[in-house]
């Protein structure tokens, strides 16, 4: 396969294409992540008289949003490896999750509204993420994955870092010093508004992006088909999917760490300022890691990662009121979690995935998360009620099972090693 053009920064491998994946992730994820630590304090407000709720609520609409999301990338994966394309379905789905940032005007007529433009924007993702994950493979030169991914997982937390600063500069003119959270409904319109911006300059960055060339396939032979069956793939591959399955069973949506915060003593504007240095820490060390198993291979890292995870998430349920100084550490933490994790089990799929089913392999990666994701934040919302502490416990057990898992499960290829 010919690979597209490197930049000319050896002997960094980050590929051109990499490049303009990474700065349409970058701009697509300060429109995003202006809104998103801001869900849970919009939801607290339109059901300000119903506050029992809010939890439940808050978990029904991420677990929909985020579970719609993963269950759709395995049909755009195998779609992208039937015809062999990846860009066009890149773009539309960027394209979708723009269009879907007009619809939280809505929002404050009732809280089906947020579910109606998560569930949009999760469907633009679904849409996109399995093929642009393949293109990121297949325009990076061998051995160098692991970077790869790292590098455009730095982006997307880059630009999450500064959609959440544009979100706490927004929180420090309209913050109600008695609730801790916004003054009024317009104050949060005033970011939806500025949200669509970054999410236009976004998609702009793939229309310049090279299709990679594939193989062709000899005269008179059919086109291999995507491989759908779980059952024949690489056993270390199955391990995995079913380790992320239940590791994903306690992993809720990252609301309710927010939500946790608020409940431990701080303001909005303090729980963002928290998600701010998470996202940075993230920014800061995913190509490390990255690069990192690339040399050692994808087991060590991802066991550590998990293991990181379960002592961590535990903790949040655990963690006393009025110690500040534990809560930045912690969030300082979860993002070192997710540098060690995100991009490693992406290149992980794609070093044991078939090359004609590599898109497919990704989006089945996915929505294995995904179905997994919706009874996470459902049972997440109905466990707050019975404990603030309860979601984290439950979220650190499971990934101390998927943790053994990986760490006994994957000891080959070498890849994974």
């Amino acid at each position: 396969m010919n690979q597209t053009p490197t930049l000319e920064r050896p002997p960094s491998s980050v590929t051109r294409n990499v490049w303009l994946m990474g700065l349409a992730s970058l701009f697509t994820d300060i429109s995003s992540e202006m809104i998103y630590p801001l869900i849970q304090a919009f939801v607290s407000m339109v059901l300000a008289a119903r506050r029992a709720l809010i939890g439940p609520f808050l978990g029904l609409i991420e677990g929909v949003a985020e579970s719609t999301a993963a269950l759709l990338k395995v049909y755009a994966g195998y779609h992208s490896d039937r015809i062999r394309k990846r860009k066009a379905m890149a773009i539309g789905g960027y394209g979708l999750s723009a269009l879907s940032k007009p619809l939280f005007f809505l929002g404050g007529f009732g809280w089906a509204f947020v579910l109606l433009a998560r569930f949009a924007d999760r469907i633009g993702k679904g849409i996109r993420t399995a093929p642009r994950d393949a293109l990121i493979a297949e325009s990076t030169p061998p051995g160098a994955q692991g970077r790869a991914y790292g590098f455009h997982r730095a982006m997307d937390f880059g630009g999450a870092t500064v959609g959440a600063l544009i979100a706490w500069a927004v929180c420090l003119n309209f913050l109600d010093p008695h609730t801790g959270n916004l003054r009024d409904l317009p104050a949060f319109y005033l970011l939806f508004g500025i949200s669509i911006v970054p999410a236009a300059i976004g998609l702009l960055f793939l229309f310049a992006i090279r299709e990679p060339r594939t193989p062709a396939v000899p005269s008179g032979r059919p086109r291999p088909r995507p491989n759908l069956d779980f059952r024949r793939y690489d056993r270390h591959l199955q391990i995995f999917f079913l380790a992320q399955l239940i590791f994903t069973l306690g992993n809720s949506s990252n609301q309710f760490l927010l939500l946790r915060t608020m409940t431990l003593g701080q303001t909005l504007s303090g729980a963002i300022l928290m998600y701010i240095v998470f996202n940075l820490t993230t920014t800061s060390l995913s190509t490390a890691f990255g690069s990192l198993s690339d040399r050692i291979g994808r087991r060590r890292v991802l066991a550590a990662g998990y293991t990181l995870y379960a002592l961590l998430y535990a903790g949040f349920g655990f963690l006393p009121a009025g110690r500040p100084v534990l809560l930045w550490g912690f969030w300082m933490l979860y993002g070192l979690y997710y540098a060690m994790t995100e991009g490693v089990e992406k290149a992980l799929v794609s070093d044991l995935a078939p090359a004609d089913s590599r898109a497919t392999a990704l989006g089945m990666y996915h929505t294995i998360v995904g179905i997994g994701l919706l009874p996470a934040s459902v049972f997440a919302g109905l466990l707050m009620r019975l404990h603030l502490g309860a979601p984290f416990w439950f979220g650190g057990a499971l990934a101390a099972v998927a943790a053994a898992m990986i760490a006994l499960g994957l000891r080959a290829p070498q890849s994974v090693k």
